[in-house]
Formats: structure tokens, sequence, C-alpha cells
């Protein structure tokens, strides 16, 4: 009877790693079509920004404010444990991160990239724009900056490009 049950615990045991590897693939090639894509912000390519500005308008600036100024308090978490929308000018944190992130955040949002829940109204945009009209608003978003900001980031694009190439 010992025989029979340690058989049926193996089995379990077995078929829950297999699930857990599975699911492990699944999240991963979740992001798959992402690597096909090489994330490169055009902020000096008129059209591209002209591209952007407008989808910006329609899909954006309702929360992250018509001058990229965000919201107010968006240092602190709301009533109900929200980050307002920060501001995509030069104010804000948004140049402190990859053309990749950028990217990943718009399309995929923040649960999937960190895979777990979190606090935040910020859609993800994987059904609902283009990865170019991503690219489009993310370039009229640095076409905004200033161009010592605008050489910042190009900096952390190529130490994140960098640590990708090591990793």
């Amino acid at each position: 009877m010992k025989t029979k049950a340690n058989k049926f615990l193996l089995f379990g045991i077995v078929g829950a790693f297999l699930l857990s590897i599975l699911g492990l693939f699944y999240y991963l090639a979740s992001f798959g079509d992402q690597a096909h894509i090489k994330v490169v912000l055009e902020p000096d390519d008129k059209d591209v920004v002209s591209l952007g500005q407008q989808v910006y308008a329609q899909k954006c600036a309702a929360c992250h404010g018509v001058k990229l100024e965000g919201q107010l308090s968006w240092h602190q978490r709301d009533s109900n444990g929200y980050m307002p929308a920060p501001p995509h000018d030069k104010t804000g944190h948004t140049w402190h991160h990859s053309d990749d992130y950028l990217f990943s955040m718009t399309k995929y949002g923040i649960e999937k990239m960190i895979g777990k829940k979190y606090p935040n109204n910020m859609p993800a945009y994987e059904d609902q724009l283009t990865d170019e009209q991503i690219i489009a608003v993310l370039s009229y978003v640095k076409s905004t900056w200033p161009r010592r900001i605008q050489r910042q980031h190009d900096q952390i694009n190529a130490r994140a490009n960098a640590q990708k190439e090591d990793g």
C-alpha cells in the first residue's frame, strides 16, 4: 500500500514540476514577440514624432497631461493605493529608463513585466497600439526633452544594451 501511495506522490510532484515548467515557458513566450523588434526611439524623425504626438493626444494625454506634465502629487500614492500618472517631461523619471523598458512597460504593463499584481492605473497597450505606434509615442516624448537629457538617455540605452549583450 505504501508503494502505491509513494507512486501517487511521486507522480503528483513530477506533474506539479512539469506544470511549473510549462507555466514558465508560457510566461517567457508571452514576451517573445518583443524579441523580434529592435526598440530604438527616433526623436529626430519628424514623421515618427508627428505620429507619436497624435497617438499620445488620443491615448496618453488624459492621464499624463497634454504637456506631458503628469498628475498632481505623482510621487505619492492616492487614497486607493495607486500612484498618479507621472510626468513624461524632463521633470519626471521616464528618461531614467531604457527604450526597451519603456516599450515593454507601455506594451505589456507593469504587472506582466514583474509577474504579479501591482496597484496601478496604467493600461497595457498590447491590444490597442501597434509596436510602431508605441515607438512613435515614446519618440515624441523623447523629442520634448532637452538635448542634455536626450544624451543622458542615450547613455542609459548604451549601458542597457551592453548588459543585454553580456548577459
